[in-house]
């Protein structure tokens, strides 16, 4: 599965554009063997510097930056590697998200 259609880039891209506690999640991946999940609100001008919440499932969700090449090239059990949850769309903001998941210890979207 390509982890980005152009409809999420020209989302992600847009998403600059709009102030920082108020930007959503575009795009929500995921490990299908793992409990890491990420969810990423903007993409930088490199085309592949994402920024979003991260969750590596150990229980310290935080916000900062993944690159879009690295997480394409992971592999994990059975071979299979992130995915885009294709069912995903967000209804609150970032901040919210993290607010939630650091108080959960894990993002619950």
């Amino acid at each position: 599965m390509k982890l980005l259609t152009k409809a999420n880039l020209a989302a992600l891209a847009a998403n600059a554009d709009v102030a920082e506690m108020d930007r959503k999640p575009v795009v929500k991946f995921f490990a299908p063997t793992g409990s890491a999940t990420w969810l990423i609100s903007e993409i930088e001008e490199d085309g592949d510097t994402l920024f979003g919440l991260t969750d590596l499932g150990m229980g310290f969700p935080e916000i900062g930056s993944v690159s879009l090449k690295e997480l394409s090239e992971v592999k994990g059990a059975f071979g299979l590697g992130i995915e885009r949850d294709l069912h995903f769309t967000a209804d609150k903001s970032l901040a919210e998200y993290a607010d939630e998941a650091r108080a959960a210890g894990r993002i619950k979207a």
